[in-house]
C-alpha cells in the first residue's frame, strides 16, 4: 500500500513526516463513466474493486466488469449510449468487441487516440479523488476504500464538478 503523496503545511524548517506501515499489499481500482446529456444534469457512474493480494483474486477489472458497467449505465440512463473510450487494452479485447457488436442498436463506441488524457473528462474525476485522499495515512485497505467511495459519492451528487471536468478538456454544451 504505497500511499499517495500531496503537499501539506508544516513549521518552517521542519518537514512533516507521516509514518505508514509497509506491510501487506493491496490496491483499490476504479472504473467510471461521466455521462452528459444536454438539458439534464451530468452523471457519474462508477465501480471499484479492492485487491488484497489473495490467491485467485482478480487484481483489477476484466472485460466482463466493463460490460456490466456499460449495461448498468444503460439501465440508469434509460436510452442509447455513445461511448467515447480511451485505448486501455481491456477496452480492445475480443469479449468486449463481441459485446459492442451484439448491442450495436443502443451502443456506439468511439476510441480516443492512443494516449490522450487531456481529451478524457474522466481523468478529471480521478484527479479530484486522488487530490482528496492525498494526505490520507490509512491504517488498512478498508480505510482507503471508504475514503475513495466517500469522495466518489460527493462528486456524484455535485453535477457541477462533473461539468467542470468536461469544461477542463475544452468542451461545452450549446
Amino acid at each position: 500500500m504505497t500511499p499517495p503523496r500531496a503537499r501539506t503545511w508544516g513549521r518552517i524548517g521542519q518537514t512533516p513526516v507521516v509514518r505508514v506501515r509497509g506491510r501487506g499489499s493491496g490496491r483499490v481500482s476504479m472504473a467510471g463513466m461521466t455521462c452528459y446529456k444536454p438539458g439534464q444534469r451530468s452523471r457519474l457512474i462508477y465501480a471499484f474493486r479492492e485487491y488484497r493480494g489473495r490467491k485467485d483474486e482478480p487484481k483489477g477489472f476484466g472485460w466482463r466488469d466493463f460490460r456490466d458497467l456499460i449495461t448498468r449505465a444503460r439501465t440508469q440512463l434509460g436510452g442509447p449510449i455513445v461511448l467515447v473510450w480511451d485505448n486501455v487494452r481491456l477496452h480492445l479485447t475480443a469479449g468486449i468487441r463481441k459485446f459492442i457488436d451484439a448491442n450495436a442498436e443502443w451502443l456506439t463506441v468511439f476510441q480516443l487516440p492512443t494516449y490522450a488524457p487531456d481529451l478524457n473528462p474522466q481523468e478529471g474525476i480521478w484527479s479530484l479523488v486522488k487530490r482528496d485522499i492525498g494526505n490520507l495515512a490509512a491504517a488498512d485497505l478498508g480505510q482507503i476504500t471508504r475514503a475513495v467511495k466517500r469522495r466518489l459519492k460527493k462528486i456524484q451528487y455535485h453535477p457541477d464538478l462533473v461539468d467542470g471536468c468536461l469544461t477542463g478538456i475544452g468542451l461545452t454544451f450549446d
